[in-house]
């Protein structure tokens, strides 16, 4: 079957291309009664729409939500969601030089050996603006469980590039993330990425780098061992996003360096309740939720298309270079801040109603 569709009890399904005729979001599974408006799901779009500063693609994109089912006197009904963005600021003749080169690092090539065919206007499907659709459904998600379960969902620019803030996330506000385009709460760092990100953009090239996520009030009993724990299927989530290379949950890779004794996390009294000491394992044991902090890092690979010249193939297998023209990131990061947080979302959503068919 096609993997255009995400969840289980709360499943997503997407639809649409970078320079076709819109977006597109079906939402089936979400309880009846949560009040949303097309308000607040705009929000989280306008936080990943194209344009929104200098550092990101000039494309110019608002990005505009319509509801066009499921939702009756604001409140879900309990029937299909379908949302919808149309695309405006379509420019397909920028790729027309693309229509028989493989660009390095993307998906072009892997594309058309698998259909016969591609989609090279922004690269159609394989195109970061699918998580548009994502982002969308996942401010849904999100809505239910800050209003019914009090889970706190946040993502910030941890690294870009060498450049990386120490600051502990344990202290970190969605206000601090937000008071710059960058999107670190280190605000001394936030300059540095900025600045840096700007030499890359100057030069034609691209950055990338880590956004830490964070997932605050989880219940204890969440996920579904043993292959779909909870931890796994947040690692499928976010190696689902375009860019991501790599995926670590708690201590993660660090943890190799550490003795058992060191890493094992005490179970302590505070309080008259039971607590974990320390948290090197992020949040889950056996693939559950224990009621701790669940916290992950994503990292985000450069991106691929950059207008400096490179050597590559065409479609003949005949020697070409190239040098790509169109709007495009020179670091995705700040734009995927809330396709994390969004994919965070579903995935809690989706498990906190798969708990309750057990109970």
């Amino acid at each position: 079957m096609p993997g255009n569709s995400f969840g289980t009890l709360f499943k997503i399904t997407t639809c649409g291309e970078s320079h076709g005729g819109a977006l597109g979001v079906i939402v089936d599974g979400c309880p009846a009664g949560l009040e949303i408006t097309d308000t607040e799901i705009q929000h989280e779009l306008d936080r990943r729409r194209p344009g929104q500063s200098t550092i990101t693609t000039p494309r110019k994109e608002e990005d505009i939500i319509h509801i066009l089912s499921g939702v009756f006197q604001g409140k879900t009904t309990g029937t299909p969601i379908l949302l919808l963005a149309y695309n405006r600021d379509m420019r397909p003749e920028d790729y027309d030089e693309l229509k028989h080169v493989y660009r390095p690092s993307h998906a072009d090539y892997t594309y058309y050996k698998k259909y016969g065919f591609r989609d090279f206007r922004g690269s159609g499907r394989a195109s970061a603006r699918e998580t548009l659709a994502r982002v969308a459904a996942g401010a849904i998600a999100k809505k239910y469980l800050s209003q019914f379960l009090n889970i706190e969902i946040i993502s910030y620019v941890e690294q870009v590039g060498s450049i990386k803030t120490k600051m502990n996330y344990k202290i970190v506000k969605n206000e601090d993330i937000e008071k710059n385009i960058i999107r670190c709460p280190d605000q001394s760092c936030a300059e540095e990425m900025i600045k840096l990100i700007e030499l890359v953009k100057a030069e034609g090239d691209s950055i990338g780098g880590v956004i830490k996520g964070v997932i605050r009030n989880v219940p204890v009993g969440l996920g579904e061992p043993v292959f779909d724990k909870l931890s796994a299927d947040l690692g499928k989530a976010m190696l689902s996003i375009n860019a991501v290379k790599g995926f670590e949950i708690g201590s993660g890779f660090n943890g190799v360096s550490m003795r058992g004794s060191e890493h094992n996390d005490a179970f302590i009294m505070e309080d008259c309740k039971l607590k974990i000491k320390t948290n090197h394992a992020g949040g889950t044991l056996g693939g559950i939720s224990t009621g701790e902090d669940i916290y992950f890092r994503v990292a985000f690979k450069p991106v691929s298309t950059i207008s400096k010249k490179q050597e590559t193939v065409n479609v003949d297998n005949q020697a070409v270079s190239l040098q790509a023209a169109g709007r495009h990131d020179p670091c995705v990061l700040p734009r995927a801040v809330p396709i994390v947080d969004a994919m965070s979302a579903l995935v809690i959503m989706d498990h906190y109603l798969r708990h309750k068919a057990h109970i």
